[in-house]
């Protein structure tokens, strides 16, 4: 049985251990992040004409003052998000699949121009377009310790999930040269396979950032090994 190494911050963490064991994957969890509120001045609802999630954490810790928007058209990128904000009271959440520049384009067909995207402290590059966009953190990614128990669950073999360019970034930093040629890894974008750096057994990413392309990715390479 391949072993998965799961780098994500909880909740999400969770469920992509869940899809693993479906999968008949065994799947081990070693957040690299946690996410955590910051405080933020919202701005008058007024002001804009459309919500953009790109992050569900944006959703859980932006706090009682997100119930401002509630009356504006969000989109969100990928299904958890929308979940997320279907959960803080949002009824009208349009959900995208592909990256935020996808969402982006669909915010200006839609007929939208100035925007509220509440996210993270750094965020992916999005193309804009025609839009007004202005952000605003709501929530920061703090790096945990170090665990000694991930070099030890790292066994050859060992698949590693990287869903951000930062965990990417971690990541290189605690596997030294010499414990990488028998890891592979699966990362949710180029850029996030590239901050992994070199020396790893195989490194791949989907097509579209999903999470469900990425345990796609993680299947066809068991097969090909026959594990």
């Amino acid at each position: 049985m391949r072993r998965v190494l799961i780098l994500r911050p909880e909740p999400g963490a969770g469920r992509t251990a869940q899809a693993m064991a479906r999968l008949g994957l065994e799947a081990v969890v070693h957040p690299l992040f946690a996410p955590q509120a910051l405080e933020w001045k919202a701005p008058l609802a007024g002001n804009f004409d459309a919500l953009l999630m790109t992050s569900a954490h944006a959703a859980r810790l932006a706090g009682p003052a997100l119930a401002a928007y509630r009356g504006l058209p969000a989109y969100a990128v990928g299904s958890a998000t929308a979940t997320a904000l279907q959960a803080q009271g949002f009824d009208r959440v349009v959900a995208g699949d592909g990256d935020a520049s996808a969402i982006a384009a669909q915010i200006a067909t839609d007929g939208h121009r100035a925007v509220l995207h509440l996210a993270g402290t750094t965020v992916a590059p999005m193309e804009t377009g025609q839009l007004h966009v202005t952000r605003i953190a709501v929530y920061s990614m703090t790096s945990l310790p170090p665990d000694p128990a991930l070099l030890c669950d790292a066994v050859p073999g060992t698949v590693l999930l990287v869903h951000s360019p930062r965990a990417g970034e971690r990541l290189a930093a605690q596997v030294p040269m010499a414990a990488r040629a028998g890891l592979h890894i699966v990362a949710i974008s180029p850029t996030a396979l590239a901050a992994c750096g070199a020396g790893w057994a195989s490194g791949t990413a989907p097509a579209q950032p999903r999470d469900d392309d990425m345990l796609a990715l993680v299947v066809r390479l068991c097969e090909g090994s026959g594990l």
